[in-house]
């Protein structure tokens, strides 16, 4: 959840799209009951353990489709502070009465309710077996990850919290649309601060004042414009000291050196004693309404002996007595609204600012220990067993999506100087194929090489009683939540079966060098052979059948050409001998098109 009053929008004309290249060889940190929850609303009864299957197939799609290197965070025990948000959640969630809600003890957490656990460790299971990374937080996994990627240990964060960025991420993916040009919706802390002007520590401020997820009431009656509106005439620095004192009931200070600021519009006593200043009812300026009956005054560009102009509908004066009176009219009303937004913070009893702050600037780590950030090859036999017990997959088909995240990992070891230059002991790299261009992207399709006789391991069919075609049903209504990577294709030649997976050009050519300039050297060869082979187009040559020719083409082959001289008959009209008439009669115009032949009848 993360911010109230809707925060997200405030922060979406900042959102930056990136493609598909923006996490080829970093780190990301990802939120883990981010995918679960978003998972589990969605798909939650139509398909079997949808955790799990988003899970493996966005890890997969992670790996072979964006390069990336993920590392999963869970959360930790929640701050009391959170937990008793959480049952104020819920009681709100089911039309409770929020009168009743019971008070957690001071210092005691609530964790979260025996199913989400059960599928949290279901899928901490499987990212093992993957062999990718995985941390617990001590606390709230959005925290772990933002401070993750303050020390620069990952380059993005993957969850909708915003949170993240209180915590202090620099970089937050919110969401993940594979199936486009830019699949990744950014927020970049830089763009924030530059676009809206607002900091971190503004930012917590806001929080504070419009909810969070340990305080959702926030202060009653302060929305997120006016919030950012008062967080505004403060600098970054300082935001969080004042919102203190004022939260603890000290409105005098303030009120103070709010006053201070007419300091800027001389007092009485500097300045002559401010007198009214006459304006005309006619035009609006300065002046007597008889004084301008019979001439334009200064402000006015009348003609001569005629009087000022008649003011437009809001008409404004900006002369300098009027200039001033609006400045000090404006600085009142400015300082009555900040007076009113102070004295409801200071009315809120259970504005627990300190506590808040403190957690969401991480006076504490997130995360006992060193970092160890390691990714191994993963358990496919192990991996294989727990898909078909969860989710009754047939092993010929986990094996078959899971090709795509092996051969990156084998491309990765053998961009590496490694020894082993077969896939998985089986496929060995036969040759590149073509270059496909996907969503503006451009890849290179590989043909893995394994003989027959130990095809027989790989099929693309699953069983009936699976839920692959129930989950493959659906895909159009959830395209952006189910991301199944594509499938390797399979086909034979001269004796041997291929696989074919697309692959990220720049590994290819760092894996292997040789295949790619030979792959280039053929293509240019078969590219300029086809240019020699095509056909130099001649003015005079004749349309292929079928083909409709072009009214210049047409009028050049019908009429007589302009050398000849037909005799002309008595009327003086050219006459078109027999012979003529034969050799046209005798032409096969069947072969033209119906336009064409119509002409040629009434010619």
């Amino acid at each position: 959840m993360g911010v109230g009053g809707n925060f997200w929008d405030l922060l979406k004309p900042y959102a930056r799209p990136e493609g598909f290249d923006f996490l080829r060889n970093k780190r990301v940190a990802v939120d883990l009951s981010y995918w679960i929850v978003q998972q589990e609303t969605a798909l939650k009864g139509q398909i079997r353990n949808p955790h799990i299957r988003l899970t493996f197939f966005r890890t997969i799609n992670l790996f072979s489709k964006f390069g990336a290197y993920p590392v999963f965070v869970t959360d930790g025990t929640a701050s009391p502070l959170k937990s008793q948000a959480r049952i104020a959640r819920f009681f709100r969630a089911s039309g409770i009465d929020l009168s009743s809600l019971p008070v957690a003890e001071e210092g005691i957490s609530i964790e979260r309710n025996k199913a989400f656990q059960k599928c949290e460790k279901e899928c901490v299971d499987l990212l093992e077996l993957l062999g990718v990374s995985v941390l617990k937080a001590k606390g709230e996994a959005e925290a772990l990850c933002a401070q993750l990627n303050r020390e620069g240990l990952v380059d993005a964060c993957i969850t909708s919290d915003s949170d993240a960025f209180l915590f202090g991420a620099n970089c937050v993916i919110k969401n993940m649309q594979p199936n486009s040009n830019e699949p990744f919706e950014c927020y970049h802390m830089s763009d924030i601060e530059s676009g809206l002007g607002l900091r971190r520590n503004q930012l917590i401020a806001i929080s504070l004042l419009v909810g969070n997820d340990h305080n959702l009431t926030g202060v009653p009656g302060i929305g997120i414009e006016t919030a950012v509106r008062f967080v505004k005439s403060f600098s970054d620095d300082e935001i969080l000291y004042r919102l203190r004192e004022i939260g603890g009931g000290d409105l005098q200070d303030f009120q103070h050196e709010v006053n201070l600021d007419s300091s800027l519009i001389p007092s009485s006593d500097e300045s002559p004693r401010k007198t009214k200043v006459p304006h005309c009812s006619i035009c609006g300026h300065p002046g007597s309404k008889k004084a301008h009956l019979k001439f334009a005054c200064q402000y006015c560009s009348s003609t001569a002996n005629k009087g000022c102009i008649q003011k437009p509908l809001g008409f404004k004066c900006d002369c300098a007595p009027c200039d001033l009176d609006n400045k000090e009219k404006e600085q009142k009303r400015n300082k009555n609204w900040k007076l009113k937004v102070c004295r409801k913070i200071a009315s809120e009893q259970n504005f627990r600012n300190n506590e808040i702050t403190e957690m969401y600037l991480n006076k504490q780590q997130q995360y006992d220990g060193d970092y160890h950030l390691s990714w191994e090859n993963p358990k496919i036999d192990m991996i294989v067993d727990y898909l078909a017990y969860y989710q009754h997959w047939e092993p010929s088909y986990t094996r078959q999506r899971m090709f795509p995240m092996l051969s990156t990992i084998f491309l990765r070891d053998v961009a590496s100087n490694s020894k082993d230059q077969l896939l998985g002991g089986q496929y060995e790299f036969d040759s590149i194929q073509r270059v496909k261009t996907r969503f503006g992207h451009q890849l290179y399709v590989i043909n893995w090489k394994k003989p027959t006789r130990e095809m027989s391991n790989v099929t693309c069919i699953p069983s009936e009683d699976s839920d692959t075609e129930l989950e493959l049903g659906i895909a159009d209504e959830s395209t952006d939540l189910l991301n199944e990577p594509d499938s390797p294709q399979i086909h034979v030649k001269e004796g041997c079966n291929f696989l074919s997976t697309e692959e990220d050009m720049v590994l290819v050519q760092n894996a292997f060098p040789e295949k790619v300039s030979l792959f280039l050297r053929d293509k240019e060869l078969k590219e300029s052979r086809s240019r020699r082979k095509r056909p130099m187009k001649s003015e005079n040559s004749e349309s292929p059948k079928g083909v409709q020719l072009s009214i210049t083409n047409f009028y050049r082959s019908s009429k007589v050409p302009c050398h000849e001289k037909p005799e002309e008959s008595e009327t003086g009209c050219p006459k078109i001998s027999a012979d003529t008439s034969r050799e046209r009669d005798k032409e096969p115009i069947r072969n033209y098109s119906k336009s064409v032949r119509r002409k040629l009848l009434f010619d």
